[in-house]
């Protein structure tokens, strides 16, 4: 097997990096800040919501959403986003890398500024218009995942590539920061504003009228910086690799890098047809020869992410009991519902801070010196023993002088997520397969994670109830406990490890070289 580059591809593979790369890293990132802001605003509206739309009257704690409304408003956005990465990706591939990109964004705009509107007054009404613009939202953001990862591969250099995927990706932990100090400004503006009592004090009271414009603003406002990004969206050229590789045009990839990259590339035409008439280039997503060439990859990026997902997002539900045991946030009844908000949104703040947002950069800052492989491998090993730390005593970490040991393990549990297969999942698929391949096989990546995501956050709900049906949260059948939960999902960080073996490693290759696609069979 000879090996063909064509020029174009091979000036990209080579570019020093340039201006170009880093519009590139925010107008791609901007869709995931948006995903972040609102996965994160959802967990301190609910609060809100409860208090308003579902008090009951000489209750002794303030209202709260029942399980299957709490449950639909989280759920729907992560249903949402599985559907619209399937579909999505397989678009991506058909049409078109930038064909499709700037309509997820404008769905993602569109359905942020309508969830904070809702038609009529009463609980359900409310709920119902939520649930449906969130779906949608989700639809959007799910495509943005396998667009936004495939575009920034295929534009990067082969030395910087890895760190440039992870670093849109890392876009999510402003979009938490910008989403929790939002709401902790806002939340100190209505406070100033219109003072109330706590919960205990008069419990009708505690939540002033103007709290229903509190929620909505916080919701709307996540729009803004996707809706400034639309421009240049639609102003960014396909790009090299689908232009030539897909759609079979050297002509107009060779003009489209010559002005992005500001050199002279020559359309190679003849090359294309040679290329083309390879069986490399040929084989669908069906084939026998995909399952020889890629199915243990594609096995590979589909179960590490679904297997992280699962430990990933099952992290919010201890969260609250995490920050309520070690004394960060007071019992609900002794605030009011604004105080509230600005509690709950300032001690995710600090976990963010802390250890989300360090993770994600370390990932950047080493993924192309000791690959993806290595920073995989090596999460999911300390998540495991961190989770098993925390789960083994975990009666000893419930006492109140452990509980600053607890939350150091908890974090680190997610600074190694982050700086670890939370990052890696999003950046291999799309280095791994062919480029008229690469979008489908990225959106089917991301949605196995997305079902990963839909059992951590819904399947441990219920796991972690008490094992005494009598302690079990209101509405919810008895569990396993927390402590066998936690056992649980260090078994499931194990299980990560071990499928990590089926991913191949990509740093420092070109994305053809990866993919068997510059084979020319001698003639």
């Amino acid at each position: 097997m000879a090996k063909e580059q064509l020029e174009v591809l091979n000036a990209l593979d080579v570019a020093k990096t340039q201006w170009y790369h880093f519009t590139a890293i925010i107008i791609a990132g901007m869709g995931f800040f948006t995903d972040a802001y609102d996965l994160f605003c959802i967990s301190l509206v609910t609060k809100l919501l409860g208090r308003i739309y579902y008090h009951v009257e000489g209750a002794a704690k303030p209202g709260s959403l029942p399980p299957n409304v709490s449950a639909a408003v989280n759920g729907v956005a992560l249903v949402g986003t599985l559907a619209g990465q399937l579909f999505f990706g397989w678009l991506g591939d058909k049409l078109g890398r930038k064909r499709v990109y700037g309509l997820t964004l404008m769905l993602m705009v569109l359905c942020s500024v309508c969830s904070g509107l809702s038609l009529g007054h009463d609980a359900k009404a409310v709920m119902s218009t939520l649930c449906f613009f969130r779906f949608w939202l989700g639809f959007g953001i799910g495509g943005d995942y396998p667009l936004s990862a495939t575009i920034m591969s295929e534009y990067a250099s082969k030395k910087t590539r890895g760190a440039f995927i992870a670093a849109v990706f890392a876009m999510q932990g402003f979009g938490i920061l910008a989403g929790g100090i939002f709401a902790i400004i806002m939340s100190s503006v209505f406070e100033a504003k219109y003072s109330a009592p706590a919960y205990q004090v008069d419990p009708i009271a505690s939540t002033i009228p103007q709290a229903d414009y509190l929620w909505r603003i916080i919701v709307m406002v996540g729009a803004l910086p996707a809706a400034l990004t639309y421009y240049w969206r639609m102003k960014m050229p396909e790009t090299a690799r689908y232009t030539a590789l897909v759609a079979k045009n050297a002509k107009q990839a060779a003009s489209d890098m010559s002005k992005v990259l500001q050199v002279d590339i020559e359309a190679e035409t003849q090359k294309i047809e040679k290329l083309d008439g390879q069986p490399a280039s040929s084989f669908g997503l069906f084939s026998s020869k995909f399952l020889r060439r890629h199915g243990l990859h594609l096995l590979g990026t589909a179960s590490t992410w679904f297997l992280l997902d699962i430990a990933f997002y099952s992290q919010n539900l201890f969260q609250k009991d995490i920050f309520s045991a070690i004394g960060w946030i007071p019992p609900a009844k002794t605030m009011n519902a604004v105080q509230e908000v600005y509690r709950i949104a300032r001690a995710q703040t600090l976990i963010a801070l802390c250890s989300t947002v360090p993770g994600y950069w370390f990932t950047v800052a080493f993924i192309d010196k000791i690959g993806r492989f290595a920073i995989q491998l090596m999460g999911f090993f300390f998540m495991t023993v961190f989770m098993f730390a925390i789960a083994i005593p975990y009666k000893h970490w419930t006492h109140s002088e452990n509980r600053i040991g607890f939350v150091v393990m908890y974090s680190f549990t997610f600074f190694f997520a982050n700086f670890g297969p939370n990052a890696t999942t999003f950046v291999v698929p799309a280095e791994i397969f062919p480029a008229r391949l690469r979008s489908t096989c990225h959106g089917i990546s991301a949605a196995s994670g997305k079902l990963g995501a839909i059992v951590g956050a819904f399947g441990f709900l219920y796991l972690a109830q008490n094992q005494d049906k009598a302690k079990a949260d209101a509405g919810y059948p008895a569990g396993i406990g927390v402590r066998n939960s936690l056992i649980v999902l260090g078994v499931v960080n194990l299980l990560g490890l071990l499928f990590t073996f089926l991913v191949p490693e990509s740093k420092g290759k070109s994305l053809e070289e990866m993919s068997g696609e510059n084979e020319v069979e001698e003639q």
